[in-house]
């Protein structure tokens, strides 16, 4: 109780083992000018932050609050003063470097329920008397400096003093524009590296931004150039400790926060870093610019994207590592937070993008991501995993280079508990996406249109799809074709069009490679037929229904042609009992996170009208999604009593019309009698000299004219915005558990729940 005492009463006792007196009696607010009564709280003893979150207990914070607000008022006021006096001081003696310390902890104690209570959230944006910005001390005070800015001003000066928070370390400059080129220290403890961003700026020397630029540069090279394990020594994890990680994973942290940008509020940053303004600037006037954001759009050297690039990615591959001596290695925890800084990272900087997936290097990023999607995807606790990873792949997938580079063979075998292959990236990533769809938690149903327009994307780039990856596409259809599954839901269907807009992509563009493929849609023929033979009529659709009740799931990995797992890999496990996970909001559908664009015969991207109503040659709709089509299939269809949606013969006719069948159809018209023939005549039995026979097929000239390739590209929308927000908090909120920051404070984001 001593801080409720303290705050509460005037009158000090006896020294407490934090050297904070302890009373019982009075009730009287403390004046600010009492430094013999304020300094008790930092300035006797040194105190680790364990033993502030366990001698300051939430009840005595809230009572304070509730019964003596003045004092806890002036607590923070003097806190903060202690920390402006230090960074202008630059903590030389170990007894400030000791107050500073105190004042931090305390604060990071005391600040999560301030900001739980309403009454108090504008307190720190309260100005505070004398601190003028001009310097000016009282006679500024119409100009006072809020709270909250001396703050965090104060706290971007102590992360860069020397012998404290900082090594120095200086080299030659390389010349600019400002000053701040020749700040070459980066937050302690990174052995004295070097910052090696320098974005091309030109700002003033306003506060702000000779504070916000500094921080940035070292946030990000703190991250980008930590190597986890070293020199490769073994073991070397559990014979030294790693002061490092915890920084760098600290540094991830406060990096992503500070790029958190809501473009619907201020101005967006393009790719030569410029803004642009939407038609809402004359009614709503854009909010205050966020440098960070702006200060990642401007970086353009190729030496720098690749040091982003390589630290990331070798980051992201850490836990996938492999030696001959079990646990020898470190592995880093800190993935999610990686993920969402490769997400801004390419949301921010066009220009990062184009460098990440001009070479293969994207596949650096791709293989850790499907090793983290397979791990997590039977873990309920990690369904946001899921998500990032899925709308990373899915960004990627919207530019053409991202599927040309998926014809890389695949070499690097990271035990995946999927089945063995011999192929390219892009048979692991559908093997990854089969594994993730059949055998995947229920909650993750509303990425299977995510993870099948991924599959449309690069499917007209694919040069040679692997058996075990064209039986998985193939797999998926006839599970997605069964007549309940696409009469239970009003969506289903669509998960049929895309497989089939992927299968027609792969003949009309890649036919001559993909003898895999193209026998696998011959041996399961009778999928199609069914499609075309699809029942409209009511007594077949109440019949399919009902055979819903009888029937295993038809997602099960029965008739897969699953085969053995990789060796040294482990199954996916579901979260261990009473798991914490934080709350999602829900995604937006694949038609609002997606804009259809239409490849040109000089390979650029015409984006398409949202109400467009083209039709490719054979058939496929390009409207046939969600959203647009979904409106008038819900008008077809009826409700039944208690309000459940139930299929009609008119909804079914208006998409079964438009399935893309004929390219299909016409394949199998032509090359099932020469199979056929062959294998008779031959007395074939082997699929190899089936394969071969198709290896040096044609059938140029013989299928419909080639339908524009159709790419749904990712596009920015205030939904993914929210959700990406809340994930991003819910990380840093379970990856701060010593000490637990923000565990039972009032949290409004998201909401906290056990498996």
């Amino acid at each position: 109780m001593e801080l409720a005492v303290m705050l509460l009463s005037r009158f000090p006792a006896e020294d407490s083992e934090l050297a904070w007196v302890k009373t019982g009696a009075g009730d009287q607010p403390v004046e600010a000018t009492d430094d013999a009564f304020w300094d008790q709280f930092w300035a006797d003893t040194a105190t680790s932050v364990q033993d502030v979150f366990a001698l300051v207990p939430a009840a005595e914070i809230r009572a304070v609050r509730e019964e003596s607000p003045s004092n806890l008022a002036t607590l923070c006021y003097k806190a903060v003063e202690k920390l402006v006096q230090g960074a202008e001081s630059g903590c030389h003696s170990e007894k400030e470097k000791q107050i500073v310390l105190n004042c931090s902890r305390l604060l990071t104690r005391v600040l999560p329920y301030i900001f739980e209570d309403p009454d108090w959230r504008g307190f720190f944006w309260s100005t505070v008397p004398g601190a003028g910005r001009g310097g000016q001390g009282e006679d500024d005070d119409e100009n006072a400096r809020p709270l909250a800015e001396s703050l965090l001003l104060a706290i971007a000066d102590l992360l860069f003093c020397p012998d404290f928070t900082v090594q120095s370390h200086r080299r030659s400059t390389v010349g600019g524009y400002l000053p701040l080129k020749d700040l070459r220290v980066i937050v302690k403890p990174v052995d004295g590296a070097v910052p090696r961003m320098d974005p091309d700026v030109n700002y003033g020397f306003d506060d702000v931004s000779t504070h916000a630029l500094p921080l940035f540069t070292s946030l990000l090279n703190t991250v980008c150039a930590y190597d986890p394990v070293g020199y490769g020594i073994p073991y070397n994890h559990l014979l030294f400790s790693d002061y490092r990680e915890p920084l760098v994973e600290e540094a991830a942290q406060v990096l992503i926060v500070t790029l958190d940008h809501d473009s619907a509020t201020s101005a967006s940053p393009t790719v030569d870093g410029t803004t642009t303004g939407t038609a809402m600037d004359d009614t709503d006037p854009p909010g205050p610019e966020n440098l960070f954001v702006n200060y990642l759009s401007r970086i353009h050297r190729e030496e720098d994207f690749q040091f982003i690039l390589k630290g990331i990615a070798r980051l992201l591959s850490n836990p996938l590592l492999q030696t001959y001596l079990p646990n020898s290695t470190k592995k880093i925890q800190f993935h999610q937070e990686l993920l969402v800084l490769f997400w801004k990272l390419c949301d921010f900087n066009k220009k990062f993008l184009f460098f990440v997936l001009k070479s293969s290097d994207v596949l650096d990023i791709l293989v850790p991501t499907l090793y983290f999607l397979n791990d997590a995807r039977a873990d309920q606790s990690r369904v946001g995993l899921m998500h990032i990873g899925v709308f990373i792949l899915l960004l990627l997938s919207g530019e053409r280079n991202f599927g040309v580079r998926l014809n890389k063979p695949y070499s690097v075998r990271v035990p995946m508990d999927i089945p063995v292959f011999t192929g390219t990236h892009a048979d692991l990533l559908i093997v990854v996406f089969h594994k993730i769809i059949t055998s995947g938690h229920q909650r993750l149903q509303p990425l299977f249109d995510c993870l099948l327009t991924i599959v449309v994307n690069v499917s007209p780039y694919l040069k040679s799809l692997s058996m075990v990856a064209a039986n998985k596409l193939l797999h998926l259809l006839e599970a997605f074709s069964t007549t309940w599954f696409l009469f239970s839901a009003a969506q289903n269907h669509h998960l049929v069009f895309f497989l089939l807009e992927a299968f027609n992509n792969i003949i009309q563009y890649q036919f001559d490679g993909n003898s895999n493929l193209v026998y696998a849609i011959i041996r399961k023929r009778s999928v199609f037929h069914q499609l075309a033979n699809l029942p409209t009529d009511p007594p077949a659709i109440h019949k399919a229904l009902q055979r819903r009740r009888r029937t295993a799931e038809p997602l099960s990995r029965t008739g897969s042609q699953e085969g053995a797992s990789m060796e040294g890999s482990r199954p996916a496990a579901p979260a261990e009992p009473g798991t914490l996970k934080t709350s999602l909001v829900a995604t937006p559908g694949i038609d609002k996170l997606t804009e259809k664009s239409q490849v040109s015969e000089d390979g650029t991207l015409r984006s398409l009208e949202p109400t467009s109503q083209q039709s490719s040659a054979d058939g496929s709709p390009t409207a046939e999604e969600p959203g647009q089509a979904w409106r008038e299939q819900r008008r077809l269809s009826s409700a039944s009593a208690s309000g459940q949606w139930s299929p009609t013969s008119e909804w079914v006719l208006s998409w079964k019309s438009k399935l893309p069948l004929q390219t299909i159809m016409r394949l199998l018209q032509v090359l099932v009698p020469q199979v056929e023939k062959i294998c008779i005549d031959k007395g074939l039995t082997d699929e190899s000299e089936i394969l071969r026979f198709l290896q040096h097929g044609t059938l140029v000239g013989l299928l419909p004219v080639p339908h524009p390739i159709l790419i749904r590209k990712y596009q920015a929308n205030s939904g993914t915005a929210m959700w990406f927000r809340t994930y991003m908090w819910g990380v840093i909120y379970l990856r701060n558990v010593d000490p637990p920051v923000w565990y039972d404070t009032d949290v409004k984001l998201f909401e906290i729940q056990r498996v």
